[in-house]
């Protein structure tokens, strides 16, 4: 039986996933990328050592398949999407890749918001630039690195530079073009873009656009050489993570909106027109003709991970390997939802939906609290941070609907809070590496095995929970929501002032 591979680049980890032609897992191989972070608000990372990791892990996952080589069919890319990866004139690295926990270039998109760069970039591309956008990031290395920006020749996104190291070409799909340089109406490039961000220098020189589920080249000597692959098997475009973890897990369509709590608070859905408003992207879906509407926010899971490693780490070092930290906490979760709490959180240790200089914090803390009591407030404040999301794309699509990925929604207990706070039926279905596996769907669609990428071949039925709001429970957590606002709002004059604070030696 033919098999087919999904990579899967994060932002700390990068993957490489074997699955069988029913969806089965065969091997995951999986490596950790470091991050550079040379100064503050700078997020790097070595374009090499990722291909290195890759290639790496890749190797490893063909060797524990089971399968000979020969039986994958086909390849395709994801990863974390905005950042850019520069090459030059020799299709080299040039210089380090700024990803999108990088803020460099934050005062640039607030200078354009503030004015009508803002506006216009809204009304033309779909979205409002902001930190990490490409337009943001090539304006801020014209204005702080011009040697380097003369010599840009091509400028793509993570998955394609995994794209370029398996097969030689250089291109980019549908959803990952959409970025910064697209006109939302046609879904083609506009040269007005680059205008409008005096980018001029880069127009024409955009990575050429492929389908998703298209043969862009095939593996070559030096990549089989590196990961095991058999030369010539067919690579395909790939597509943005966000849209491949929403195909992956069975939420890519109308009526549905896909949230994803990992690193980003993610939250989209599916339109077969435009509609442009200054809380979500609209950026292009896999087909032509379909609007993949995000609504995101740097503020997730990451500040479950944050919390981990600040107040648990004792514990986890402790836990017996039949318990782990998390099955602790969940414990602690569980026994701290029986009491009331006044306690909150706002989950802004990396960003927020509320502008560049917020920051996290507790509130409502007393004597009598214990960690069971923050562990609550942050996973309340993260649901709740979703929640400003899909409140915003209800308002444009009216989603019925909602489903959950990401390590959190494994847990039933947090799959029922994402349902009591949004209001909304929470379907969490367990779909292991759910962004490999939209990868993958677009491989095998592209190699004859699915009739589409949305083909899915599982019996999602069997794999899936859905979890139904709760009445009282999703009363009392709208009026704690609205309290997380007006804190949000109390808030915003301040947070510059703790950020110039925190930017002061005293």
């Amino acid at each position: 039986m033919p098999c087919i591979m999904g990579i899967d680049s994060g932002l700390t980890v990068t993957k490489a996933v074997i699955f069988d032609a029913d969806g089965t897992v065969l091997a995951i191989a999986r490596r950790r990328v470091p991050q550079l972070i040379p100064a503050p608000q700078y997020v790097e990372r070595d374009m090499d050592s990722l291909w290195a990791a890759t290639a790496d892990a890749i190797r490893e996952a063909v060797a524990a398949c089971g399968r000979p080589a020969a039986d994958i069919v086909a390849i395709a890319a994801t990863a974390h999407g905005d950042g850019i990866y520069l090459l030059d004139e020799e299709r080299r690295p040039l210089g380090p890749a700024v990803i999108s926990l990088d803020t460099r270039a934050g005062a640039i998109a607030d200078a354009w918001n503030a004015g009508a760069v803002g506006a216009r970039a809204l009304e033309l591309t779909g979205q409002r630039p902001h930190a990490s956008a490409p337009s943001a990031i090539l304006r801020w290395i014209s204005e702080h690195q011009p040697e380097r920006y003369a010599r840009i020749a091509h400028f793509i996104a993570a998955k394609d530079w995994l794209r370029f190291c398996l097969c030689g070409t250089i291109g980019t799909d549908r959803t990952e073009a959409s970025t910064s340089f697209t006109d939302v109406a046609t879904q083609d490039y506009s040269d007005e873009a680059f205008r409008l961000f005096g980018l001029d220098r880069l127009a024409g020189r955009q990575a050429p656009m492929a389908g998703s589920t298209e043969i862009v080249g095939g593996v070559t000597g030096e990549a089989a050489r590196l990961t095991g692959l058999v030369e010539g098997t067919p690579v395909m475009a790939g597509l943005h993570d966000v849209t491949a973890s929403a195909l992956g897990m069975g939420g890519y369509g109308e009526g549905v909106v896909a949230v994803i709590a990992g690193t980003y608070s993610i939250n989209a859905t599916v339109s077969r027109a435009p509609k442009v408003d200054d809380r979500w992207f609209c950026r292009s879906g896999i087909l032509p003709g379909e609007w993949n509407n995000m609504s995101i926010s740097p503020a997730s899971t990451a500040n479950y991970d944050w919390f981990i490693d600040q107040f648990c780490a004792g514990d986890a070092r402790q836990a017996a390997a039949s318990e782990s930290i998390h099955m602790i906490v969940a414990k602690e979760f569980e026994a701290a939802r029986q009491r009331p709490s006044g306690v909150f959180f706002h989950p802004y240790l990396f960003g927020s939906p509320f502008g560049g200089a917020s920051s996290a914090g507790f509130y409502g803390l007393n004597a009598w609290h214990d960690r069971g009591d923050l562990l609550r407030a942050v996973l309340e404040g993260i649901a709740f941070n979703h929640r400003v999301h899909v409140d915003a794309l209800r308002d444009g699509f009216a989603p019925s609907s909602t489903r959950l990925t990401g390590g959190i929604s494994r847990n039933p207990a947090m799959a029922g809070l994402f349902a009591d706070i949004l209001g909304l039926p929470v379907t969490a279905t367990r779909t292991e590496e759910a962004a490999a596996w939209g990868a993958a769907l677009c491989a095998g669609a592209g190699a004859g095995l699915f009739a589409s990428h949305t083909d899915d071949p599982r019996d999602l039925a069997s794999i899936e929970t859905v979890h139904q709001p709760d009445f009282d429970r999703q009363r009392a957590y709208d009026e704690k929501y609205r309290v997380f606002l007006d804190l949000a709002e109390a808030m915003k004059p301040l947070w510059p002032t703790l950020r110039r604070l925190g930017s002061v030696a005293q």
